[in-house]
Parts: structure tokens; C-alpha cells; sequence
């Protein structure tokens, strides 16, 4: 490619480029396959960026590589909770409830993503590592 393309840019641009058709390619041979009746067809290994766009369109995600079986991620729909709610919050303590109320008095919430163990019933919030953006064995987690 250095031979053809000198420009730094466009080279980023040619990979990504390349890199893009190369998913694309991999989600439409699963979605036909699933189309002509095959339902154990999946995208395996994704990359984050996949793991992201179905994070954004609502589907909870896993890494394949973890090591614990049963959890998964979800991103938190965003939510306006008013003034009459926040004095029933059970996950706050009476002291936020206070400043809160004594402030604003209600709270947004954004762009916030959960990780959830199955085998618990716990949710943390998460933060991806390092290790996870750079990961391509991210998974959907279907039934």
C-alpha cells in the first residue's frame, strides 16, 4: 500500500475503510444465514465498535473472554427522575436525597452502561478497561 497510497491520511482511511467492509461482510453472512433458517448463526469476535453499536441500539453485550460465566453489559436507558421520585430512591442514602432535593431537585440520567452477573443478580457500574476496547471477542448475549 505505501507504494500506492502516500498520503497518511488516506492510508488511515483505505484500513478503516477495509476493516469496515470486512464487518460488514461478517454481519450480513450471519443475518442470511439466520434468514435461510440456520438460527445458530452469530457474529462471534467482534470488535468494540460492534460491541458499541449494539450497546447504543439497546442489546446487552459480553466478552466471550471472561472469566465469569453470566455477565453481561448493558447501556442504562437514559431517564428524568423529578422531584416527587427522588425521596423514594431506595438506591440512594437520605443524605444524597437531601442535597439532591436541596439543589435541583432531580436527576439525569446518561449514558450510563451496567455490568450485570446472572448468577447474582448484581449490576455494577461499568467502565471499559484497556483490554476490553482493544478485545475482539465481544459477543451479543441472546437467550
Amino acid at each position: 500500500m505505501n507504494e500506492v497510497v502516500d498520503d497518511t491520511y488516506n492510508k488511515c482511511l483505505l484500513e478503516m475503510q477495509c476493516c469496515t467492509m470486512f464487518d460488514y461482510i461478517r454481519l450480513l453472512d450471519a443475518r442470511i444465514q439466520r434468514m435461510q433458517g440456520s438460527h445458530s448463526a452469530e457474529v462471534r469476535k467482534m470488535n468494540f465498535g460492534m460491541a458499541i453499536m449494539a450497546l447504543k441500539a439497546g442489546y446487552p453485550i459480553r466478552r466471550s473472554g471472561w472469566n465469569g460465566k453470566g455477565l453481561w453489559v448493558i447501556k442504562q436507558v437514559p431517564a428524568h427522575i423529578t422531584e416527587e421520585i427522588v425521596p423514594k430512591m431506595q438506591s440512594l442514602p437520605q443524605s444524597a436525597k437531601d442535597l439532591i432535593l436541596k439543589g435541583k431537585g432531580t436527576i439525569d440520567y446518561t449514558s450510563q452502561c451496567l455490568i450485570y452477573n446472572e448468577n447474582t443478580g448484581r449490576a455494577d457500574s461499568w467502565v471499559p478497561s484497556i483490554s476490553d476496547v482493544f478485545a475482539d471477542d465481544w459477543e451479543i448475549v441472546v437467550e
